[in-house]
């Protein structure tokens, strides 16, 4: 590895002795962050691209300018370069790279093995359970739709376990023949087991061979002259043969995603169309500012090494159909292809229905960024709206606070920001409130608002806002201006949001104190102003209720022996066997206590002082 750590980039000197292998670069700015990560076939020739005399676009020229060092790893080939460099760009997020939002939260469809009648559910998370997981599906609502189809063509069930173990009388999905109720024995295991196989078949998307499948046993119940029952196979056979018409692709090769793009030159806005076994199952939009690359082709590439190489539980397809062909479409196939078991191919002149499909990618793409595009204008027309309403030179940066609790129980502080467009989300904080009384809103935001801007006046990185929201009435406005003075940002506009009488949006009170230090009321005449402070302040709300239920259920399921010296996994779990529970183990005494194996009366004195501080 090479490194130079002077704060005057001697690049000249750098490049000289740079080598020529292929591998990653790691450019750091004087703080020893990372700036941007690259690959490169040839390091020496990459890297030297930077600091040409001429032709370097804006923000390339903005990059550089900050280098104070770079770093290079040689690799074995460009692919393995490749692979590294999205393992860095994950790790570090540099902020000239196109970063996407890592999404761990694909929807699956689980198929559980565990039960005398297996059930079918929306699964997301860990696949902790026995079971088949089916999927990935680009949505939630891709997946109930399948959910829907099998529920009406095999009837196998969806609900819950409790729910199931519990019936004495056949539900509603029975009666509206979406369920076979082997709840209460109305169908027998060995026809319920046939429509598992069959809700398997399709979810494996092995189509034809279920069509197959069915027309053979309807011919077999006709011969036993069994019509009802060829009735209703002919009737699911001519159901999954609608549903294949209406999403088929042409031949067979219907493992494809179709990638549209579309970008106004600083917003790039990029659709990927999954089709698979014949069926459409949706889309996903992804968004992200132009990097230090700025051609199409190298955007497209940046994104696509990073949905196949870096983000999780990614579905790979056979074929992936482009807009445009990619300058190193080589050494991404051959970087996929390391980590899948068959060939993925990139096709970028494509006829007929893939040409269509392909169509159909860029128009919504174009769409989609579109209606991005008009939302942050919107955004903006509103914070102008807001700005002369209040009477404030510029309006760039909102920052607005919220506190949530139950009974002062686990409060939590937010902190949300929006800028000229829109949500800055990278921005968002929580606090968790550590000093202030169980109850005390006006102590809470006094305490988020101390750690909040102590933190940002000694980090020169962060902006100081224009404009602080804080949600409450007078008494959080007062709190609020205390920690202002004391930190010396008066001239930081506040204003109070307060829920008006009957707590109904659009008709919340705003407060802000004026130079005579007197409360006032404000009356913003146009209500787009209003209509932001309302998104705002709900965002603030929802962020802060979000972390707040989090850290409520983190506490409930921790128990309270758990931090008794001397009680390990072992003992806290005869203690609560022993007693039935929490209630009971608080209820005994230290004598009875004493009674569970392994808890000497010494021990049980400590568990039960720990348990009756008082």
């Amino acid at each position: 590895m090479n490194a130079e750590t002077s704060l005057e980039f001697d690049y000249k000197t750098f490049l000289a002795r740079l080598t020529q292998k292929p591998g990653i670069y790691q450019m750091y700015d004087k703080s020893d962050q990372v700036l941007y990560v690259g690959k490169a076939k040839n390091l020496k020739k990459r890297v030297s691209s930077y600091f040409r005399a001429s032709g370097l676009t804006t923000k390339t020229m903005a990059l550089v300018n900050k280098i104070t060092r770079i770093e290079v790893m040689v690799t074995n080939s460009e692919a393995e370069a490749l692979i590294l460099e999205q393992n860095l760009i994950k790790q570090f997020k540099p902020p000239y790279n196109i970063l996407l939002r890592d999404d761990k939260s694909y929807p699956y469809i689980y198929l559980s093995s565990q039960d005398t009648f297996p059930r079918l559910a929306f699964h997301r998370g860990k696949k902790s359970l026995p079971g088949n997981y089916f999927g990935p599906f680009p949505s939630a609502g891709a997946v109930r739709e399948s959910l829907n189809l099998l529920q009406k063509v095999f009837k196998v069930r969806q609900c819950e376990d409790s729910f199931f173990k519990n019936r004495s009388r056949p539900c509603l999905q029975y009666q509206i023949d979406r369920c076979k109720a082997p709840c209460v024995g109305f169908v027998s295991e060995e026809e319920y087991q046939q429509d598992v196989a069959h809700s398997q078949l399709f979810l494996a998307r092995k189509n034809q061979q279920l069509i197959a499948q069915l027309v053979a046993e309807m011919e077999a119940a006709s011969q036993q002259l069994n019509f009802e029952e060829a009735a209703q196979i002919r009737d699911q056979i001519q159901y999954l043969q609608q549903v294949q018409a209406h999403q088929a692709v042409s031949g067979e090769a219907g493992e494809v995603d179709v990638i549209g793009y579309a970008s106004n030159g600083e917003l790039g806005c990029l659709v990927v169309m999954f089709v698979r076994g014949g069926r459409v199952l949706g889309q996903r939009s992804f968004f992200h500012s132009t990097g230090a690359e700025q051609s199409i082709p190298e955007q497209i590439s940046a994104f696509l090494s990073q949905f196949y190489l870096s983000m999780n539980q990614i579905d790979y397809p056979k074929e992936v159909v482009l807009p445009v062909a990619l300058p190193d479409s080589q050494c991404l196939t051959d970087a996929i292809n390391q980590q899948v078991e068959h060939l993925v191919l990139f096709k970028h002149q494509v006829r007929g229905e893939r040409r269509q499909w392909l169509q159909l990618a860029e128009k919504n793409a174009a769409q989609q960024l579109a209606s991005r595009l008009a939302d942050k204008q919107q955004v903006a027309d509103r914070m102008n709206l807001l700005q002369r309403g209040l009477g404030l030179d510029a309006i760039n940066r909102i920052e607005c606070f919220d506190i949530s609790h139950s009974s002062g129980e686990a409060t939590v502080a937010s902190c949300v920001v929006f800028g000229q467009q829109g949500a800055i989300t990278s921005d968002y904080r929580r606090y968790n409130i550590k000093q202030a009384t169980a109850g005390d809103d006006y102590g809470a935001m006094a305490e988020v608002l101390q750690r909040r801007y102590q933190k940002v006046l000694v980090d020169a990185e962060v902006p100081l806002p224009d404009l602080v929201l804080i949600d409450g009435g007078k008494g959080q406005l007062a709190k609020a201006q205390e920690i202002f003075t004391e930190l010396q940002l008066s001239h930081i506009k506040l204003v109070g949001v307060a829920k008006g009488v009957t707590r109904k949006p659009g008709l919340e009170t705003l407060w802000l104190l004026d130079e005579s230090e007197q409360f006032r009321e404000i009356q913003l005449k146009e209500p787009g102003a209003l209509l932001l402070i309302q998104q705002i302040r709900d965002e603030a709300h929802r962020f802060a209720i979000t972390g707040h239920r989090q850290r409520r259920g983190k506490a409930r399921q921790r128990s309270q022996l758990e931090d008794i010296p001397g009680i390990g996994t072992k003992r806290r779990q005869q203690l609560l066997k022993f007693f039935g529970g929490i209630s009971g183990v608080k209820q005994a005494s230290a004598q009875e206590l004493s009674k569970v194996p392994g808890v000497s009366i010494k021990l049980a004195e400590v568990i039960y002082n720990a348990l009756h501080p008082e």
